[in-house]
């Protein structure tokens, strides 16, 4: 503490009997001049607009991230994996949702390299306006989902609206292709984590009925069989096999 105390001191008095020189040097640093205003050039208006839609693109990144690719069910799956372990926070969930967001841009790549070609290079090129560079942005998506939406939760949605049956990709609504891809993926990641479910459950049950056939009812099960879940985990290479479940699933 009295070390600590000198330190302080000394670096007080360094800041405040600093050479004169030292404090008439000169720093170069960036700024950033925003003016709000009254403008008579239409160009301006309509930049303004596009960064308005800009940033609030930027605000729902994270619901279309959730929403309109893979990460929901990686997700899902990660999360019915760990509780089927009954490890608790190991892995923790920093872990899972960082691998299911790298999982989800592997997955995705094709997707997204389309939308870069076909929507914003020629964009950026001025080749085509803002309006078609969205419509052309959302095809890759929309054909993403459709492949892995239910029939049945698409017709739901697009019944409720009274919308007639598409006759193509791009004719589907958005404001049903979303929900209705949404509900098929948590359906679809809900059996996975059924299945991951199953051979866990048979070595808690097996567990139980030995400790009870010992007369150890005051040992709680989950404390025996946790070590064996995790051996079991380790020898058939668990996350090799989910990851690759996941992978084939969206093939």
């Amino acid at each position: 503490m009295k070390r600590m105390g000198i330190f302080v001191s000394l670096a007080t008095l360094f800041i405040f009997f600093l050479p004169e020189h030292s404090a008439a040097a000169q720093v170069s640093i960036p700024g950033l001049d925003i003016k709000i205003g009254a403008s008579d050039k239409p160009e301006d208006v309509s930049l303004t607009l596009q960064i308005l839609l800009l940033f609030t693109v930027l605000s729902i990144a994270p619901s279309i991230l959730v929403m309109m690719t893979c990460f929901t069910r990686i997700v899902i799956v990660l999360s019915f994996t760990r509780t089927a372990l009954s490890t608790q926070q190991a892995p923790p969930t920093q872990v899972l949702i960082g691998l299911a967001l790298f999982l989800t841009f592997f997955i995705m790549a094709p997707t997204f390299s389309q939308v870069n070609s076909q929507a914003l290079q020629p964009y950026f090129k001025k080749q085509i306006t803002q309006e078609q560079a969205i419509e052309r942005a959302v095809l890759p998506f929309k054909n993403f989902m459709v492949k892995h939406t239910r029939e049945k939760d698409l017709k739901l949605f697009l019944d409720y609206v009274k919308s007639p049956k598409p006759k193509t990709v791009k004719d589907i609504p958005l404001t049903a292709l979303v929900p209705a891809y949404a509900i098929s993926e948590l359906k679809t990641a809900m059996q996975m984590g059924f299945m991951i479910f199953i051979p866990f459950l048979v070595i808690d049950m097996v567990v139980a009925s030995v400790l009870m056939a010992m007369g150890m009812m005051m040992l709680p099960p989950v404390m025996i069989s946790l070590p064996f879940k995790i051996l079991l985990f380790i020898l058939v290479d668990g996350w090799y096999l989910v990851v690759k479940s996941l992978l084939l699933s969206f093939q």
